[in-house]
């Protein structure tokens, strides 16, 4: 098993990676990979199977023992601004998207990815890539900022956030819309035959048979809206599960960290964090079934997305091109709190999980149990809320099958690598105007078997939650309370705060996070 240790060197300037963009572009056109990225909605970084999970994975689990996983890649801990910083190579303020999606005034939090930015495709389109979307946006929800608007030649997906994945007219309220598309034509999608993740799954399937057999090599982003509520999924994926939780939240938890100790995820000497204070043990619950059963749905969820991923990899091998496509799998934000310690039933109609009528979510205990072993959840910028796997797949280059790596990356290095792999130059203006310089860095070098010189720090903002990562050590702070202190090299469950016993290393992380913060329009109070 190889593995990697974070090095604290800067790494190349813009202009530097530039250059060596640019000395990739002779490459021949027949030797760019293709690039495919896959994102989950929602999910844990203990639930797939190469992580630690129970749930049957075996698709990514495959992308795993043939490639490599990261243990400390990290996103912008929810969904919008995690998307635009997948897209852009920035941080989400730089994209206007340091909140959620919306119609705002011009800014940092305006709720759309603005025109100072460029997004992958539009840079790929342009150095001879297909470039293909399935899935969800969520960056942008009135024309002109669709995906066929910035940069994807085929779309098919949901313009906005999450929605009831069979019949998207029903919403959690009848004023509650959710837009499809067919590339810039609003589309809607057939009730009596339709499920989200087979409609996302197949469409990307299509595109790789329409597209992966040509000249152009492609670039393909799929973006699941699985496993975010509400809870629905096909009744034969949910009889694999039921039952199987029936041992609670506080148990899982303990077999899934011990599973992660022993892949090499994580390090032994690193404590499962206590249960969350809002959760109350598995012993005091009344309803066992039901949460039984919400968690069943959930992990269906997620099964059926790995066995639409199987579909996609196997239309890539049809092609032949398997040995020289680039998979990268990861996900939005960590596990989801959102309808207190047991979850929501939006409905209250009496109608079990799982089906077109019921709308409810699995809570922050089962959510708990899908960031083992971290704490906290999306939204927050503790790990629990912005660690992700980050899964890479790519025979021709990564040759280090099953390897695990140390090293520390961001969801803003996507665009870097794309650039690097494919040969192509991040630009200094595009279509006229001036665009922001990459803050990402490539994780070429990685998937090399090389020690990557990494970010100097890494930083997050959202809803007034903030950290700032340097190194071993990370300063974070929950909306309106106190920084806290971690070395995470120790302790990266974030159970020992050294914030008193370091205060001149807090301070100095402070003033970093503060200088960050103001270069890019970040919210103080």
């Amino acid at each position: 098993m190889q593995s990697h240790r974070l090095s604290r060197r800067a790494f190349l300037s813009t202009a530097g990676l530039a250059a060596v963009a640019l000395s990739r572009a002779a490459r021949a056109a027949d030797d760019r990979p293709n690039i495919i990225l896959i994102m989950a909605d929602d999910m844990g970084y203990s639930d797939i199977g190469c992580y630690g999970g129970e749930i049957k994975t075996p698709n990514i689990d495959r992308l795993a023992n043939g490639g490599l996983r990261f243990t400390q890649f990290y996103n912008a801990a929810r969904c919008c601004p995690t998307r635009a910083s997948l897209l852009t190579g920035l941080y989400p303020h730089q994209a206007g998207m340091g909140g959620m999606v919306g119609n705002r005034p011009p800014g940092p939090y305006q709720g759309y990815i603005n025109g100072k930015c460029v997004t992958i495709a539009e840079v790929l389109r342009g150095h001879g890539y297909a470039t293909l979307m399935s899935g969800k946006w969520h960056v942008g929800e009135a024309r002109p900022n669709w995906p066929v608007d910035r940069g994807f030649d085929k779309y098919f997906g949901l313009i906005s956030g999450g929605a009831n994945y069979y019949d998207i007219t029903k919403g959690k309220n009848a004023s509650v819309k959710r837009g499809f598309a067919i590339d810039g034509e609003p589309y809607m999608p057939p009730k009596e035959t339709f499920y989200m993740t087979d409609g996302i799954s197949d469409n990307a399937a299509k595109f790789i048979e329409t597209h992966g057999s040509g000249e152009k090599p492609f670039f393909l982003y799929v973006a699941y809206t699985a496993p975010h509520w509400p809870l629905h999924a096909r009744e034969k994926d949910i009889a694999k599960y039921r039952g199987k939780y029936m041992g609670g939240w506080d148990a899982l938890r303990k077999q899934r960290h011990a599973r992660m100790v022993a892949m090499g995820v994580l390090d032994k000497d690193w404590t499962l964090s206590a249960r969350d204070a809002e959760i109350r043990p598995w012993a005091e619950i009344e309803n066992k079934k039901e949460m039984d059963e919400k968690m069943a749905v959930y992990a269906a969820q997620i099964d059926c997305m790995d066995q639409g991923i199987g579909r996609i990899l196997a239309r890539v091998k049809a092609a032949g091109k398997e040995d020289n496509t680039l998979v990268m799998f990861f996900a939005d934000n960590g596990g989801c709190h959102e309808g207190g310690p047991e979850g929501f039933d939006f409905r209250k109609n009496g109608v079990p999980v799982g089906g077109v009528d019921s709308y409810m979510s699995y809570g922050r205990s089962w959510a708990n149990a899908s960031n083992t072993p971290f704490r906290m959840f999306k939204h927050w910028v503790h790990e629990g809320g912005m660690a992700t796997p980050l899964v890479a797949h790519w025979p021709k280059v990564i040759s280090q099958g099953g390897g695990i790596t140390r090293q520390v990356g961001h969801v803003i290095d996507l665009m870097a690598t794309c650039c690097d792999v494919a040969g192509a130059a991040y630009p200094k203006t595009f279509q006229g105007r001036a665009v922001t310089p990459l803050e990402g860095k490539s994780l070429l070098p990685i998937f090399e078997g090389k020690e990557r010189p990494g970010h100097d720090a890494l930083y997050w903002e959202h809803s007034g939650n903030k950290a700032v990562r340097r190194g071993r050590w990370k300063l974070v702070s929950k909306d309106g309370g106190r920084w806290e202190l971690y070395d995470l090299e120790d302790d990266r469950t974030e159970t020992k705060d050294r914030a008193r016993d370091k205060p001149e290393l807090a301070a100095g992380l402070e003033a970093m996070y503060d200088a960050w913060a103001a270069r890019c329009g970040v919210r103080t109070s």
